[in-house]
């Protein structure tokens, strides 16, 4: 990096439990009209999502989830100019292994986040509605407010679409048959039943094993190809879901989402929400007015619904708690011979 010293200035929050880390001071000059094509240039050219060429930009991403300023499982997003005036901000998500194109429990955090800030203006009492540009489309954080404090936030996803049912996929743990949605990213859904597994901490070694299995398996599968924007192609992240018994309001399932390069969302996965709501329709087990209560593996709460259809599938509304950790002044030194740091 630089020869001089490196000043990253962030603020940090908790969706769920799963971290997310907003940057808005600090960064490089980012090139791009549109959120989209500042993710394209970030990757860089030859680059892939989960191996971007390494430049400016990436350096600080590397530098905020590596030790010893981050670990493995971090996760943020940098702020940068939304596509145009009709929305608040946009912003790039990015985990350890490079950039994302949807992060639901990102986009509740960046809703409190706008708010609390006073970046979006909203009242003691009552919703405020924040409009965020991300990779793959323009989504609503709409913030819930009571006695001037954030209370919970409900995102409205870009359209959810269901791309194939019951794919035969062979693994180390036998035939499984994996769903496919696509929900501003790519999810496949499998049941932790059929792999002989049950969604808890104590099984997350061999969770996050078959969930980097199955999504290797799925690397030529035709259904993970977006329809429309080759960028939002590939399997992002793997589902694994367990079945509960239902509430008075709908169904209710425990998960855990691999993602990108075997990392675990400590949340129940807001994009990955969405997939599940979008699947539970098609097979007829959520109607318009029922909610699907998500939890996660260490027992956080989502909620969604189906809040309308759309001719690309269904759109899905995701609510949940966002908490701010921290704020923090990041610095690297010249001579810090560790540079941006290292992962174990």
């Amino acid at each position: 990096m630089s020869a001089e010293p490196v000043t990253i200035d962030a603020v940090d929050y908790h969706t769920a439990g799963e971290p997310f880390r907003i940057v808005s001071r600090g960064l490089p000059a980012i090139a791009g009209d549109t959120v989209a094509e500042r993710r394209a240039i970030a990757l860089g050219a030859g680059g892939t999502a989960t191996a971007p060429r390494p430049g400016p930009l990436d350096d600080i991403r590397r530098l905020l989830t590596r030790e010893p300023r981050g670990h493995s499982g971090m996760y943020g997003g940098f702020v940068v100019p939304a596509d145009d005036n009709e929305a608040h901000l946009g912003v790039l998500f990015w985990h350890k292994d490079g950039y994302s194109t949807a992060c639901g429990h990102g986009t509740i955090a960046l809703g409190a986040w706008a708010v609390d800030s006073g970046l979006v203006a909203a009242p003691a009492d009552g919703p405020a509605r924040v409009r965020i540009d991300v990779p793959s489309g323009r989504v609503t954080a709409t913030v819930h407010r009571r006695a001037g404090r954030t209370t919970a936030v409900t995102f409205r996803n870009v359209p959810t679409g269901v791309a194939a049912r019951k794919i035969p996929i062979t693994t180390s743990r036998g035939l499984v048959h994996v769903d496919i949605a696509h929900s501003g990213a790519c999810y496949a859904s499998v049941s932790a039943a059929a792999l002989g597994l049950a969604v808890e901490p104590a099984l997350l070694p061999e969770l996050t094993a078959i969930g980097r299995e199955i999504r290797a398996a799925l690397g030529d599968e035709p259904a993970t190809r977006h329809p429309d924007d080759p960028r939002l192609s590939g399997v992002y992240g793997v589902i694994l879901y367990e079945e509960l018994p239902d509430t008075a309001t709908g169904p209710r399932q425990r998960n855990v989402t691999v993602f990108a390069d075997g990392q675990i969302d400590r949340s129940p996965c807001g994009s990955g929400t969405s997939a599940r709501l979008a699947l539970l329709a098609d097979s007829g087990r959520i109607g318009p007015h029922e909610e699907l209560r998500h939890e996660s593996v260490i027992g956080t709460v989502f909620t969604g619904r189906i809040a309308g259809e759309h001719p690309a599938g269904v759109i899905t509304e995701v609510t949940g708690t966002a908490h701010r950790t921290g704020e923090h002044r990041f610095v690297l030194e010249a001579d810090d011979r560790l540079g941006t740091g290292f992962l174990l």
